[in-house]
Formats: structure tokens, C-alpha cells, sequence
């Protein structure tokens, strides 16, 4: 392993010399390579869509992909209008809807609740027992009525209750049905009083997942509302777009603007802090311009492999130029303080390639492998970032080793040298301290951190999908508020089936569950194309003119107060005939029609519970999903809901595996290039402390695992490795000579840990909650780290260097006056 190495660390030092010594062939072929990046990264974008997370295997995938092609767009482009009395709004309604109905993309527009299509057939959507019992007591109270008034009749009704003609308690039977929810509670429009708003649903022919339409229907929304005179309706008046579509638009255009903030910040943050280091401006350029290059070619390879970047690898561009920065900063380091020993630029090149250039490709190749075991994973956001992460990781460091020397020599021959920083021989007084103090150093270090590791077991996860999201969007807070107006939820889940009959038996097993869970149950109602044009309508006719002849000889003047009320509507709805889809608003056919006007085969399904709380969803799961039909089929609902609780799912049951693999390619690639299994474990010491102390401050200050954020265990593994492998290399040295290699290693490995968590630091601007999380997380273990590595680990180093020395028959010197 040793003779390996040697070769390796000659090789990269023969490497670098020779493109010090011919300096424009290696840069016009990075360059090259940097334009040819650059040409397939223009064509990347961002899918921020869940959907296309997982996998095309996955029942959910392509229950919602079938959904979108039978169904078409899934929820609405909501309009709202406020800021004015109740008659003004519904005028705003009245004469807003006709103008939405002709934009070319919108396939309903609903600014009424069907209630006049339901109220005038209302006893349709009764059983026929109960028809026949309602027929029965019109017949009673006919036949009191005749009695009554019969000159041979003893008188005795006159001394009895007439039979009533309230049928509450059979209306109250129905009062949950889908056709009583979708009617409304006696209001004609989408005004909220509370609320003080007014909806108008916009349902457009496509689906909300194509972004670009998505984007195109609600800018078309907007402008047409932007055309119309709205200063008619009062000084105050403000109208918003919510709904499905635009929430979806929205957050993209969040996430678009974070990944671009954040990227500018912090590469303006890496220019800063790098000037700071190395205090020239010559050096910025050395070592940010191979960062550069490298991301460009990391991004031509994702637009190749990928074509796109999700939630997670869109910020990738900000974490690996912080973490390719610092393999920058120690090699520059590591030349400047050659040249300041009197090496010329050539000799200065090949030494710190073949000591630190080597150092820094192992930890390359560690924090690589670490990052590719998340290619293990289902979850496309998970493997692409560790895909994309770990050829990140190793080009990084081929960008320094192509394009640094190559600069360093042009550099050195127009007159630059390094600045020397009088700041390293102000590490003395610290290197001392950490010396001399090693022992109380490293015993006080486990004292803190061993209670950390042990608290470490009580980290939580957040269940909470809201936590994944920015909720406080304007859209978003708006969606909530105009639910509350409707009743229920704009996006459903769907149980698709082949036929009429398969879906109304899905929906009968829906509701027999629903009862069976009582209170427990996350349904709210289950709609079928039965609960707009009922069945057995012919039979109902029948039943019906019965009842309309009997009412007819009923006196109205003999009928009192609310009861005579009731004779008339009764007299109305029984005159009511059978009717058709065709017959139904275009907003309510919408509801229950596919984009190419098929019927009767899916069962619409509306939930009562937050969407965004994962053990609800959970719930919702169980209680739509496995619908056993005839002949063995099982069905079970599609939507977003389903997709999220398999993501969940897939996390829960992934993550244990990718951190298992992780710490396993670690340990094996640093034992391996390390060449011993004691300098391969003392190397992950300063990692295994890291994670586990961020862990146990979460516990304790309450922190929590989400969905997104795990990702930063496997990052901090693949990441924090690097500082225990630089101090690693040169512990064979003698305590003397360790101690003057810590002066000079540990600024660079503080500079290293600050690029890196500049990197992650970028994802703490962004508004998105789940992306911001992943930033605090990685911070605070990068902040653990740097502490670790610069005084404990250090401190149990020198503490095994004395013992090694007290073991060799030499004069002991004082480690941190040379």
C-alpha cells in the first residue's frame, strides 16, 4: 500500500510539473472543457414536482400518471375577489366568469354552486324506500284530510293531530351525502361572509404538473382579469389568483429565486473570504477559476445524464464549489509556505501535489464514495444528488489538478509570489496552548461530547409535510382561506376503475369503511357520477307522479304555516323529470368527466384532514388504498396525497441503508489509501464526533429530521473526512515537525470548513423551509466539526505523538517553538 501510494504521489507530481513547465496546452484544454460544459448546462431546469421523485415502478407514479391523461387538470385555478360589500363581489362574479369561459385553455368556469341543478331535483337523490315512505305519508294526511271533511265520519279527526308533511328527518338521512356537500348550505355563490371573499373556480383543460402550461394558464388568467375595469367596484377592492396551478407556479418561481440568490451570494461570500485567506487578489483567481471550471463540467454531465435539476440537486452548484474551494485553499497554502522556505514555483508545484494534492484526492475519493451511496436510493432526489455529488467531488479536484499548476507557473513568471501571513507564526501561542494541554483538551472534549452521543438517539422526525413547503406564500395562505369557503379541499384524491359498476362498488366499500372508522376516519364524502344523475330514475318517476297526484288533492288552504311551504315545494320537486349529465351545469359535468367526456368510472374521494401532517396521510392511505373488487382486483386511490406517504415511506425505509453503506465506504476507502485500519479509524474520529454531537444538540434543542434534511448525515460523512485526513498525513512526522505542520494545516482546514459551509450557508437564505433546514443542519455540523478538528482532535494527536516520543530514546523538544 505504501509503494502505492509513493507511485501515486510521484505520479501527480510529475503531472503537475509538467503542466507548470508547459502551462497554455493544459489550460487551452480546460478551457475547452469548460466551454463545452458550459454549453450542455445551459439547457438544465429546475422540476421542483414531487412526482417525478419516485420511481416509474411505483403504483402511486403511475396511478397519478393515468389519473392526469384520463382526467386532465386536477384542481383549479381559484380567482378572489375581496375588499368589497357582499352585492358588489357577486357582481365582480356575475360578470368576471363569462370573460374566464372564453380564454382558450379553460374548461369550466364555476362561480355558483350547482345548488339550483340539485334543489329542483332533490327527491331523486332519495332511495326509493324513501320515496315510497314519503308517498305513504302524503297518503295519510290525504286520507285524514278526506275523513275530515266526510259528513259520515263520527268526528273523531277532529280531535287528532292531522299526519305531518315534514319529512326533516329523511332529509336529515342525507345531509352528508356528496350531492348535499357539492350544493352547498343554502348559498348560491363561493362568498364567504368570514372571510370576506368571493371564488371563482377556473378549471383548465390541462394539468398542473406541466409547469410550463401551468405558468401560460395562469398568466392568461391574470391578464384577463388585468384588462377588465375593475375601479368599478370600489376604491378598496383587490383581486388575487390561488388554487392548485398557481400555488404550483408560485413555489417553483420561490425555489428558482433561492437557487439564484443564493448561488450569487455565496460565490460573492467565496470571493470574500478567499481574498481574506490568502489577502490577493492573483490568488482569488487561482483559486476559484478551477472551482468554476469544475462546476461547469459537473453540470454538463448532469444536463447529459439528467437533462434537469430537482429540489435538492439545484443547489448542488453552491455546496460543491464551498467544498471544491477548499481543496483550493490547501494546496495554494501549501505552496505559499514552500515558497516562503526558499522552494522556487516548479519544486513548490510538484511538493504540494505530491503531499497535499494527493491528501486532498483522497478525501475526494472518500467524500465521493460516500456521496454515491445515495445513488442506492429510489428517491430520485436523494440518488441524483449523490450521483451528481460525487463526480462533483472528483472533478473538482481534477479541475485543480489540470488548471493550478498551469496558473502557478504563469503566475510565478510575470513576478507574483505568495503573500506570506505573519497570521501563521501567530498560531504559535495557540499551537501551544493545544500542545501542552492535550490531555485535559481531549478528556474535556469527550466529556462534552460523549452526553451528545448518547443524546443522539432521541432525534426526532418531523412528520409534518408543511415543514417541506413555504406556507406563508400569499397564494398558499389564500388557498386555505377559499377551502374554508367551499367546504372542502380543491384537490381530491381519485380511485380510478374500468367501469360504472366497479366504481360504485369502490365507493360503497369507501363509505362502509368511512362508518366503520367513525370519528377515526380521514373521509370527508365519496362522490360517483350517482351522486349527480342517480339511478333507477324511471322507477323514481313513477313513485314521484304518485305523489304528485295526491299532493295536488291536498286543500293548501287547509295546509298551515310551514307545512303549507312544504306542499308547494312539494307539488314543484315531484314535477321535477328524469334527467341526464347533459342536463348538469358544465362546472359540476366537469367534476366527473375525463378530458375526452367519459363517465361513471372513478370515485372522487374528499379528505378532512391537513395534507400536510404525514401520520394523517398515513391514515388517508389505509383507508383508500386496496379496494378489493370481483375476480381479485384491487384498486386504490391516486393523487398527490399517495405519492407523498410513499415518499415517507421510502425515506424511513432507505436512509438506515444509505448511512450503513456510507460509514462502511468511508472506513474501507480511507483504510485502503490510508494503508492501516487504526489511521483509517483515527481519521473518522473527528466525523464520528461531528455527527453524533449534531445530533444530540438537535436533540436537545429540539431540531428535527425531515424528509430532505437527512441527507446531511451522508454529506457531513463524505465532507468532514478531509481535515482528519490532511492532519492524518503528516502525524508520522515527529511531534516537532506535527506541530509545525498543524500551523500551517489548520488555518487551511478552517478556511476549508468555512467554503464548505459557505456552500451550505447559501441554502439558509432560501425561503423554502425544507432547503433551509438542510442549510441550518449542515452549519451547525460544520461549525461542531471545526471545533473537533481544530483543538480535540489536534489535542489527542499530540497527546499520541508524546507517547510515541516517550517511547523513542530522544530529546524532547518543545512542539510549538520551531
Amino acid at each position: 500500500m505504501k509503494h502505492w501510494m509513493r507511485r501515486l504521489e510521484q505520479a501527480l507530481g510529475a503531472a503537475a510539473v509538467r503542466s507548470h513547465r508547459r502551462p497554455w496546452l493544459s489550460l487551452l484544454f480546460g478551457c475547452a472543457l469548460l466551454l463545452a460544459g458550459s454549453f450542455f448546462a445551459r439547457s438544465l431546469t429546475l422540476n421542483a414536482n414531487l412526482v417525478d421523485l419516485l420511481p416509474e415502478s411505483f403504483q402511486s407514479v403511475q396511478d397519478i400518471r393515468q389519473l392526469r391523461e384520463r382526467f386532465g387538470g386536477i384542481g383549479f385555478v381559484a380567482v378572489v375577489g375581496q375588499g368589497a360589500d357582499e352585492a358588489t363581489l357577486k357582481r365582480f362574479a356575475d360578470e368576471l366568469s363569462p370573460v374566464l369561459e372564453r380564454l382558450p385553455g379553460v374548461r369550466s368556469v364555476e362561480h355558483r354552486r350547482p345548488a339550483e341543478f340539485f334543489e329542483k331535483r332533490a327527491l331523486y337523490f332519495l332511495d326509493l324506500k324513501d320515496l315510497e315512505t314519503i308517498e305513504e305519508r302524503v297518503e295519510d294526511r290525504l286520507s285524514f284530510e278526506r275523513d275530515k271533511h266526510n259528513p259520515m265520519s263520527l268526528g273523531l279527526e277532529e280531535e287528532s293531530e292531522a299526519p305531518s308533511l315534514d319529512f326533516s328527518d329523511i332529509e336529515q338521512k342525507y345531509s352528508g351525502s356528496a350531492e348535499r356537500r357539492l350544493k352547498g348550505n343554502g348559498e348560491v355563490y363561493y362568498y364567504g361572509k368570514d372571510e370576506g371573499l368571493i371564488a371563482i373556480l377556473v378549471k383548465p383543460v390541462g394539468n398542473s404538473a406541466d409547469l410550463g402550461y401551468a405558468k401560460r394558464i395562469v398568466g392568461e388568467v391574470e391578464e384577463a382579469i388585468g384588462k377588465q375595469d375593475l375601479a368599478k367596484y370600489g376604491p378598496n377592492f383587490r383581486w388575487a389568483v390561488t388554487g392548485t396551478y398557481k400555488k404550483k407556479v408560485d413555489q417553483q418561481i420561490e425555489i428558482t429565486s433561492d437557487l439564484a440568490r443564493a448561488s450569487l451570494i455565496a460565490f460573492a461570500i467565496l470571493i470574500a473570504y478567499v481574498l481574506l485567506h490568502f489577502r490577493s487578489f492573483v490568488a482569488v483567481g487561482l483559486c476559484l477559476f478551477p472551482v468554476a471550471a469544475g462546476l461547469s463540467w459537473t453540470y454538463g454531465f448532469t444536463a447529459i445524464a439528467y437533462g434537469q435539476v430537482n429540489l435538492l440537486t439545484g443547489f448542488l452548484g453552491a455546496i460543491l464549489g464551498g467544498l471544491g474551494t477548499e481543496h483550493g485553499i490547501h494546496l495554494i497554502g501549501r505552496y505559499g509556505a514552500l515558497r516562503d522556505e526558499g522552494c522556487d514555483s516548479e519544486c513548490a508545484v510538484r511538493d504540494a501535489f505530491r503531499h497535499t494534492g494527493v491528501s486532498a484526492l483522497i478525501a475526494a475519493l472518500v467524500a465521493a464514495l460516500v456521496f454515491s451511496a445515495l445513488a442506492i436510493s429510489k428517491f430520485r432526489a436523494f440518488r441524483e444528488f449523490g450521483v451528481i455529488g460525487a463526480v462533483g467531488m472528483i472533478v473538482a479536484v481534477l479541475a485543480y489538478v489540470l488548471l493550478l499548476p498551469p496558473m502557478l507557473g504563469l503566475a510565478s513568471r510575470w513576478g507574483w509570489q505568495p503573500t506570506r501571513h505573519a497570521a501563521v507564526t501567530g498560531h504559535n501561542a495557540f499551537t501551544r496552548v493545544v500542545a501542552r494541554l492535550r490531555g485535559p483538551i481531549a478528556a474535556g472534549a469527550l466529556l462534552v461530547f460523549a452526553p451528545l452521543a448518547v443524546k443522539a438517539t432521541d432525534v426526532r422526525f418531523n412528520y409534518d409535510f408543511s415543514a417541506l413547503d413555504d406556507v406563508s406564500l400569499p397564494s398558499v395562505q389564500l388557498d386555505k382561506r377559499v377551502n374554508r369557503v367551499l367546504g372542502y379541499s380543491q384537490t381530491p384524491v381519485v380511485v380510478l376503475t374500468d367501469t360504472a359498476e366497479a366504481a360504485r362498488e369502490a365507493a360503497n366499500q369507501l363509505e362502509l369503511r368511512k362508518r366503520q372508522r367513525g370519528e377515526r376516519s380521514t373521509l370527508d364524502f365519496v362522490a360517483t357520477i350517482e351522486d349527480v344523475i342517480p339511478t333507477h330514475q324511471a322507477e323514481k318517476r313513477a313513485v314521484l307522479a304518485r305523489i304528485h297526484e295526491n299532493l295536488k288533492q291536498i286543500d293548501p288552504a287547509k295546509v298551515e304555516g310551514d307545512q303549507r311551504r312544504e306542499l308547494e315545494r312539494g307539488l314543484e320537486l315531484t314535477s321535477a323529470v328524469p334527467f341526464e349529465i347533459q342536463d348538469a351545469p358544465p362546472s359540476l359535468r366537469s367534476r366527473f368527466e375525463t378530458a375526452k367526456g367519459e363517465v361513471g368510472r372513478f370515485v372522487v374521494v374528499y379528505t378532512r384532514i391537513n395534507m400536510g401532517d404525514a401520520e394523517q396521510l398515513r391514515e388517508l392511505s389505509k383507508e383508500v388504498r386496496n379496494l378489493h373488487l370481483g375476480g381479485g382486483t384491487h384498486i386504490s386511490a391516486a393523487g398527490e396525497a399517495m405519492i407523498l406517504v410513499d415518499i415517507l415511506d421510502m425515506v424511513e425505509h432507505e436512509i438506515p441503508i444509505v448511512l450503513g453503506v456510507s460509514i462502511t465506504f468511508a472506513l474501507l476507502t480511507t483504510w485502503l489509501t490510508m494503508g492501516s485500519l487504526a489511521t483509517a479509524l483515527l481519521c473518522l474520529l473527528p466525523t464520528a464526533f461531528s455527527v453524533c454531537g449534531l445530533m444530540g444538540v438537535m436533540a436537545v434543542t429540539g431540531l428535527r429530521f425531515n424528509s430532505l434534511n437527512i441527507v446531511v448525515v451522508p454529506v457531513l460523512i463524505g465532507t468532514t473526512i478531509d481535515a482528519g485526513v490532511h492532519l492524518m498525513s503528516w502525524f508520522g512526522l515527529s511531534e516537532t515537525e506535527f506541530a509545525k505542520a498543524y500551523r500551517e494545516t489548520g488555518r487551511a482546514i478552517v478556511g476549508g470548513l468555512v467554503t464548505s459551509a459557505v456552500g451550505f450557508g447559501a441554502m439558509i437564505m432560501a425561503r423554502h423551509p425544507g432547503l433551509n433546514s438542510i442549510g441550518t443542519l449542515a452549519n451547525l455540523g460544520f461549525g461542531i466539526n471545526l471545533v473537533i478538528t481544530l483543538v480535540a482532535f489536534p489535542a489527542l494527536l499530540f497527546w499520541l505523538a508524546r507517547r510515541r516520543a516517550k517511547s523513542e530514546p530522544e530529546v524532547e523538544a518543545d512542539p510549538a517553538s520551531s
